[in-house]
């Protein structure tokens, strides 16, 4: 992210990241938001993506731990499967992801971690991820 970037740039930047971390499928997810609801889905591409997930300092890998661990101490387990796509995209091992969900189990509450476990189990399913241990 850079302090002087237009609202067109800031986009194309978050279109980019999001390129990186899931694909074109990702991508047209996020951008049927936009369809319906425009000015939710430029911000959602320039404000999440283009000025958060395209900050130097921390990697995508990095930043997806910290969402996904959000997302659980919220119970936000719509936004889950996005998220856990996104993080094995960018490098995160399957064993990352359940020792995340296992973490929060300790802080969250494991009904949250539950709910998380089984979202986490389906997109492994949907990769081919058989065994994560």
């Amino acid at each position: 992210m850079e302090p002087n970037q237009t609202n067109q740039e800031r986009y194309e930047a978050g279109i980019k990241t999001l390129q990186t971390m899931v694909g074109d499928h990702g991508v047209q997810m996020i951008q049927q938001i936009g369809e319906f609801f425009p000015d939710f889905g430029h911000t959602l591409i320039s404000f999440g993506f283009g000025d958060l997930y395209s900050r130097d300092t921390l990697t995508l890998k990095e930043r997806e731990i910290i969402t996904i661990t959000s997302l659980i101490t919220q119970g936000a387990m719509e936004q889950l499967p996005f998220h856990v796509h996104a993080a094995l995209n960018v490098g995160m091992q399957p064993q990352e992801v359940l020792e995340i969900v296992l973490h929060c189990g300790g802080y969250a509450g494991f009904p949250k971690a539950c709910g998380a476990l089984d979202v986490v189990r389906k997109v492994f399913q949907e990769r081919g991820i058989l065994q994560a241990v």
